[in-house]
């Protein structure tokens, strides 16, 4: 198949007797896959959402009565490298929420912003000073939802690999890139489980040498895999 690249191995569910190996195929993907239609759950926590912190606990997140009400965007920005990255931030330890981890750069929606899409460019130059203009948005993935009650709506982008960061210190740690090939390795996407407010929760996590990636962010880079390649015939 001519549109994605493959070497020998062994990849679970259909893909069993390949490996898929993202590359600057991606994109093209990606933009045939996706699109940039606002779902209305986004704003109305009575409608359903697909995916979110209850993909591997369903029973759990209805035992917990959590509900996801708040609009909250992230950009999960792909950069353009003959082998492609995903940009990663690490959050600062002294943050109110999600303290020291991993994430993408994001937040909520506010008033000023012109949707999702506008939210997420706001957030990503605010956090880690990327220029919107090197960053062209693919598509949204499945809305998210937390269980520290946001409702989260990712963008896909291809971005340059010209951009310069500048890092807000108050809200960012660090900001790095991952390799697409790994983090698209259905191998690397670990099951994990903690306690949660004394009820077992499980988890993706995906750790990448000295990187622990895990939670919303390992789920949202998991719908991204189901999404441009886990429906791909062999």
């Amino acid at each position: 198949m001519k549109d994605i690249e493959r070497i020998a191995g062994t990849l679970p569910g259909d893909h069993a007797g390949e490996a898929i190996v993202p590359g600057h195929e991606f994109f093209a993907l990606a933009r045939a896959k996706l699109n940039l239609d606002v779902p209305a759950a986004l704003d109305d926590p009575s409608l359903p959402a697909r995916r979110g912190d209850l993909d591997l606990d369903p029973a759990t997140w209805a035992k917990a009565g959590v509900t996801a009400s708040r609009p909250a965007a992230v950009l999960v920005g792909v950069v353009d490298r003959p082998d492609p990255s995903v940009i990663l931030t690490l959050r600062t330890a002294h943050l109110p929420s999600h303290a020291g981890q991993i994430a993408f750069p994001g937040g909520k929606i506010e008033a000023l912003d012109d949707g999702p899409l506008s939210a997420a460019l706001r957030e990503a130059n605010e956090e880690i000073g990327l220029d919107g203009g090197l960053v062209d948005p693919l598509g949204y993935l499945d809305l998210y939802l937390t269980f520290s009650g946001f409702r989260i709506l990712p963008v896909v982008a291809r971005v340059e690999p010209d951009y310069r960061l500048t890092l807000n210190g108050d809200e960012v740690a660090d900001a790095f890139e991952v390799p697409l090939a790994f983090l698209m390795g259905p191998e690397n996407h670990q099951k994990h489980e903690r306690d949660w407010k004394g009820i077992v929760r499980h988890y993706y996590a995906m750790p990448y040498q000295d990187r622990y990636i895990w939670g919303v962010t390992a789920g949202i880079l998991r719908n991204l895999y189901e999404r441009v390649y886990g429906g791909m015939a062999v």
